[in-house]
Order: C-alpha cells, then structure tokens, then sequence
C-alpha cells in the first residue's frame, strides 16, 4: 500500500512529520509499500540526516507552496498549486497511492479531498469522523467540522458512513447511532434536528434516538451524527476541558509535600487516565464519503500521532470503506434523496 504524506503539515512540521514517518515504517513497515513524503525537498532531506530509516520504504516528492493555518480553504486550493496538501491528494486522485494525510489546514484537507477527489456516489456531503474516549470504546462524532451547514439528508449520511467505519474498521458488528440534541425526548432539538431524527428513525441504522453531551463518554453508542458547526464545537471544547483539568489537577497536587507523595504514589493511574484519552493514540480522523482515504491530523500532531494517523489511513484503505459506504450509501437512496 502506497501512502501520501503532507509533510508540511502541522504546527510541529516537518520535523514531528517526518519522525512520525518513520515510526510508522518501523511499527508497521511490512504494511506499507511506500510512502511519499510531500514538502520541500531541502528540509525533508535535512531531517533525514538526522533519522534511521528505509531507503527503498520513501520517495520524496517536493512541494514548493506550504498552506499555512491562517489561509483560506477554497482559495488555497485554487491559488496554491503546488503546496504539499494539493500535491499530495493529486497522488490519490492520479492511482498513485491509496489514501492521503495531513495535519495541516483541516479546512484546506477538506477542500482539496472534497475538490480534487470528488465524493462518492450518492454522499451529499463528506463528514469528518472524529472518535472520543468512551467507557465501551470510541464514540465518533460525524460531522467534526468538514461543513458547518448541512440538510437533514447530509446529517443521515452521515450516520450511514460513520456506522459503516464502526462496523468495518473498528470492529462493531452492529453500530449503535444517535444524533446531538438538547434532550433525549424525540420531541426535543430544532425543527432541523427533528427533521434528522425522522430520517434516522426510518433507516436500516441501529439509531437509539436523541443522545446529550454526558453519552459521548459514558453510554454505549458509537456514532454521534451532528453537522459539522455544532461537532467542531464539542470536540474543541472537550479537547480544552481534558487539557484544563490535568493542569488543575497537577497544580493542586503540586500545593504541598503530602499532596505531592500521594500523587508520587499514585502516578501510574494518572498517566493510565491520561492515555485513554490522549488524541496521539488515535492519531486522526477519516474525511469520509470522498473517492480515496483522507485522514486529517490534530494541527499540534506529535510523531506518535503522525505514525497512528498513517495507521488509521492503512486500516481504513485496507477493510475497504468507501466500497461499504457506496453501497450502504445505495441502499438508502430513497430516504437520501
């Protein structure tokens, strides 16, 4: 499998990038047939002076123009060419390889993926899949801000893509969808959410109803379906509170001497609650529903979280979901349309 890397991406690029490649070549080298790394050449050369790594597992391919966050995302698709994310989606969309990431400009990724790709037959719109840290496993919120706007038929696609994800790469045999209301009555939400929620009810999906912010962490569902305003939302403010409380948390254990033994004592468990929810194990998110796999990295993308990004490119080129998406996608047309 032949994988494109937007080198450029990212707040800690090229270097975090670049190392993250090439953990993801010694953790699962056997997987990947190459990758191409996309960025300038000078500075993809000049990290490698300093890393181990498989001469014959990379090819370079440079990319002149870098997408910065502060630009726009149309416009840096149509007016930056040759910038690593549009190079490195022009492989996907010439065969070259299977699947494209980046942990650049999320709204650039999508731009390009949803421009250069084009979307699968029957997606209305492409949906960000970002999964969450849930006591029966990752609860992926759909859409995690691909569209801000969206009709009833889009958020209904993606429930159908997220639940097609759940099943066939993370192994839920019957995936358990609800859609982000502000009461779990199906009489509550706006008039645009009940509307979604007719659609959901009348599909093949395994839909529970209206779920709130507390089932995101504690309930058994796997698919969240939102649009993509209100799923930026959420994960931006979960990813803020996680972050605060562990700053409090280290604070107030660091107050005084009997306060810092106990946290001494007891720093295994925190390090363990840390990692149930740390994004680098998850890596990245799918841009599902365009015509070749598109994973979209956290802008702050550790190595770690680079190499399982490449890792959830790999998993979901490999258990064929834009195949399952089309056809489940085919299967619902009546109610899409």
């Amino acid at each position: 499998m032949k994988i494109a890397l937007d080198v450029m991406g990212g707040d800690h690029a090229p270097a975090a990038t670049m190392e993250g490649a090439m953990q993801a070549l010694e953790g699962f080298g056997s997987d990947l047939e190459k990758l191409f790394l996309v960025g300038d050449e000078a500075q993809i050369k000049e990290q490698l002076n300093h890393l181990s790594y498989a001469h014959g597992k990379i090819e370079i391919i440079h990319a002149e123009q870098v997408v910065t966050m502060e630009d726009s995302a149309v416009k840096s698709v149509r007016e930056k060419k040759k910038s690593s994310i549009s190079i490195a989606t022009d492989l996907v969309k010439q065969g070259e390889c299977a699947a494209v990431v980046s942990a650049g400009n999320t709204g650039a990724a999508v731009a390009a993926a949803t421009i250069k790709l084009r979307t699968i037959p029957g997606v209305g719109r492409a949906g960000i899949a970002s999964p969450l840290p849930n006591e029966h496993g990752p609860c992926n919120i759909v859409d995690a801000g691909a569209n801000v706007d969206g009709k009833p038929s889009h958020l209904l696609g993606y429930g159908i893509m997220g639940s097609v994800y759940a099943r066939h790469v993370q192994g839920k045999k019957n995936p358990v969808v609800g859609l982000m209301s502000v009461g779990e009555e199906d009489s509550k939400g706006t008039d645009f959410t009940r509307e979604v929620f007719e659609l959901l009810k009348a599909s093949n999906l395994n839909f529970i109803g209206n779920v709130e912010g507390h089932d995101l962490f504690e309930s058994k569902i796997d698919v969240v379906v939102c649009d993509g305003f209100v799923g930026n939302v959420i994960l931006k403010s979960c990813e803020a509170t996680a972050k605060v409380m562990f700053k409090w948390l280290k604070q107030d254990l660091m107050a005084n001497p009997i306060r810092q033994m106990g946290a001494l004592i007891a720093k295994d468990a925190f390090r363990a609650t840390k990692e149930r929810g740390n994004y680098e194990t998850y890596g990245g998110s799918p841009l599902l529903g365009v015509n070749g796999v598109c994973i979209i990295g956290h802008g702050s993308s550790s190595p770690l979280a680079v190499k399982n990004a490449i890792r959830v490119a790999y998993e979901a080129v490999k258990h064929h979901v834009n195949p399952h998406i089309e056809e489940e996608m085919a299967r619902s047309a009546s109610l899409l349309s």
